[in-house]
């Protein structure tokens, strides 16, 4: 009997994830299809490459050591399809994650660009915080997170996205004037990100200096609610230029001057370049080129 690259794939991403179920949601398929292709692999190699016990996975001694030549034989394949230079023959499935930020500035222009260079290929996009889209990331479900600094865990692969600064905005209906102090600002609720973002503690911490004066802050993990909350004039935000320029354009948003700002969001394409196939570290590449082109302040 022979094997094919099904079942090799098969064999690496259950080694990869330590569970038929995870392996079978990433390939798109069913457990039952998973396990077929793994006992199929293993009778024509003649050697049991992986043992269940309780739900766990583990790679026999003869698994081990042949999951390094499998990711060789799936590598090697990605070389042979790159080198024929035929959009048509990527297919599968790329699993995107985004934060909002991405969301409200380039996601879109890079979806084209993605649908474009592989045509044959699904996006998956997960948008969620920066710090849950690098747990993702470390767990494997999703390839690419496209998010900013800082960071718990090293990624292999890491393309620079660039800075994004961070202004204060109101609405109009407030009346404030262009430059206002500590005052002026906590006579509103502040708007800003969710408890446990950088921004958020950012922007308590600097209040929280302000000596006779309270801060009501006003978190949210939606920066688009805030947005929008700042437009109907519920409070004042501090978010990234990028992500208001059309509110600004329109007169929706006023820019206002404050003497303190959080620090710049640094954005990462980042990934696992050792184990990723080539599109992965492809499309870092894209949004790397995209970043460029749509934010000034690369």
């Amino acid at each position: 009997m022979r094997f094919n690259l099904k079942q090799i794939e098969a064999f690496v991403w259950v080694a990869d994830l330590q569970s038929f179920r995870r392996a079978a949601d990433r390939l798109n398929t069913t457990q039952p299809n998973i396990s077929a292709r793994i006992a199929a692999l293993e009778t024509a190699l003649g050697s049991t490459l992986m043992t269940r016990d309780a739900g766990s996975v583990r790679l026999t001694g003869k698994g081990q050591e042949l999951l390094a030549h499998a990711r060789h034989v799936l590598d090697a394949t990605d070389a042979f399809v790159t080198a024929a230079d035929e959009k048509t023959l990527i297919d599968g499935t790329l699993r995107l994650g985004v934060t909002e930020m991405i969301v409200h500035t380039w996601l879109r222009d890079y979806l084209r660009m993605l649908k474009n260079r592989f045509p044959n290929l699904t996006v998956e996009v997960t948008v969620d915080l920066s710090a849950e889209l690098e747990k993702e990331l470390a767990e494997r479900r999703i390839d690419l997170a496209l998010q900013n600094a800082p960071f718990s865990r090293l990624a292999s692969g890491q393309r620079d996205l660039g800075t994004y600064p961070l202004i204060w905005i109101a609405s109009p209906a407030l009346g404030l004037r262009d430059v206002v102090t500590s005052a002026d600002l906590l006579a509103h609720p502040i708007l800003t990100h969710a408890r446990n973002t950088r921004l958020f503690e950012e922007v308590s911490a600097h209040f929280a200096d302000q000596r006779g004066l309270q801060a009501r802050l006003v978190p949210s993990s939606n920066l688009a609610a805030c947005l929008h909350m700042a437009a109907d004039g519920m409070g004042i935000a501090t978010l990234p230029a990028a992500m208001v320029r059309d509110e600004l354009a329109s007169a929706a948003l006023h820019q206002i001057s404050y003497e303190w700002a959080p620090a710049p969001l640094h954005f990462f394409a980042r990934y696992d370049a050792e184990k990723s196939a080539a599109r992965v570290s492809q499309a870092a590449q894209m949004a790397e080129g995209i970043a460029r082109a749509n934010n000034t302040n690369y």
